[in-house]
């Protein structure tokens, strides 16, 4: 399919093709073209400028035109950190929480993700494929065009490799970019509670071969935090990973500052991701690494926890990127731009910094940023066209609606006013 969209009121976060992140005081500054048009050939952005210097259309045949007056055209979100592929809802906890228990209380009688993880291995591949295929397409339609998804609701082989199996057959089917990571170590299963080590040696020793052998991930995570794993064990199963060819993007800082990051940092993590609490040398670990600081909002607002401190890390020098964490039990959401909305309004970021962290950061944080994440020649035509909208900044301005009208995705119209 060819597109031309024509008559762009501002297409944004335009580039020559070589920034792969954004960092510091950069992230303030957003790119962008007014009055342009856009190209699209063979699923890859082919061209793109402004109006003035157009020349017109050669060969009309198999062209698709899109008039995008008053509209604005942007790079597909890039959702760097979810567990999409989970089984039913937990609303019972999330009224617990109103009732007054924490997270940690809730995880303490059974609920949390040991509650997700017994519904999810009563649950077929067939079942899941069903479910998730409906939360993609929910996000496409909100402007998501890349997604990573983890396993660590199984937390056992069989229902582990279900899930990545799951995530790896979507790939093959999903309009949508999809990356994977193996989640083993997300919580320690009841009948391993006394024999930590034991649930280890499971991950270690028959989990991973396994995952190498049929290519089921790309990553390996760990939620390393206080009353879930240690640095220790992290570090442990970070470094099997590795061996069985995955890279590290590790959940750290939630809840408390226990060394988690610079431990990651020291492995070569390519993301750490939550950061909610941060002490000066959870920052200063980061400081001059490749490794993405990746905070996650929506999960600070669905869990009233303090939201990660962007502005420091920005004033550091550092990169940020944002991801929703799409969950069932700490962020049941896939909405980028509410994303955008709780960046501004709760962690003062600016538009154009948060817009830099769902869309060329987060590409980053999946290994994308050379194919995704921004608008320049030969990059993958992940993009949405808003409805009329005065400009960027509008979107997190207007929290909690959908301003998508057309998704394309690999180069394809797959909705049209804001339907997929």
């Amino acid at each position: 399919m060819k597109i031309l969209i024509k008559n762009i009121k501002e297409l944004v976060q335009v580039d020559d093709g070589t920034r792969i992140k954004v960092a510091g005081k950069d992230m303030a500054q957003l790119p962008t073209l007014k009055d342009a048009w856009l190209s699209v050939e063979d699923g890859k952005i082919s061209d793109y400028g402004s109006m003035s210097d157009w020349n017109g259309v050669e060969d009309w045949t198999g062209l698709e035109v899109i008039d995008a007056t008053d509209k604005l055209v942007l790079p597909s979100w890039c959702d760097s950190h979810t567990h999409l592929i989970f089984a039913g809802s937990r609303e019972a906890e999330f009224v617990d929480r109103i009732k007054g228990l924490s997270y940690e209380e809730i995880a303490a009688r059974g609920g949390g993700i040991l509650n997700s993880a017994k519904k999810l291995q009563d649950t077929s591949e067939e079942e899941l494929i069903e479910q998730t295929q409906v939360r993609l397409d929910e996000i496409a339609s909100m402007g998501t065009g890349a997604v990573e998804i983890k396993s660590g609701y199984g937390l056992s082989t069989d229902a582990e490799l279900k899930i990545l199996r799951v995530a790896k057959k979507l790939k093959e089917s999903s309009d949508l970019t999809i990356k994977s990571t193996f989640l083993g170590a997300h919580a320690i299963p009841a009948e391993y509670k006394d024999n930590r080590d034991g649930y280890l040696d499971l991950i270690v020793e028959e989990m991973l071969p396994i995952i190498k052998e049929e290519g089921l991930a790309e990553y390996i995570d760990v939620f390393c935090e206080t009353n879930y794993f240690t640095v220790a064990e992290m570090e442990r199963v970070m470094e099997a990973g590795t061996a069985h060819g995955l890279k590290p993007k590790v959940h750290v800082n939630q809840f408390t500052s226990i060394g988690g990051i610079e431990a990651a940092v020291r492995h070569k993590a390519l993301s750490v991701d939550h950061l909610e609490i941060m002490e000066d040398k959870d920052i200063e670990a980061i400081v001059g690494s490749e490794t993405m600081p990746t905070m996650l909002p929506s999960c600070s607002f669905f869990l009233s926890i303090p939201f990660g401190p962007a502005r420091s890390l920005i004033e550091r020098g550092l990169p940020v990127a944002l991801a929703t964490d799409y969950n069932p039990g700490s962020t049941p959401s896939g909405n980028i731009p509410f994303v955008l909305s709780l960046a501004c309004i709760k962690m003062r970021m600016t538009p154009e910094e948060a817009i830099n962290a769902v869309t060329l950061n987060s590409a980053y944080a999946m290994d994308l940023s050379e194919t995704h994440g921004s608008i320049a020649k030969g990059k993958v035509a992940n993009l949405f066209i808003t409805k009329e909208v005065p400009s960027y900044a509008y979107i997190p301005y207007s929290f909690g609606s959908n301003l998508v009208d057309t998704v394309i995705l690999k180069g394809e119209i797959k909705s049209t006013n804001g339907k997929v």
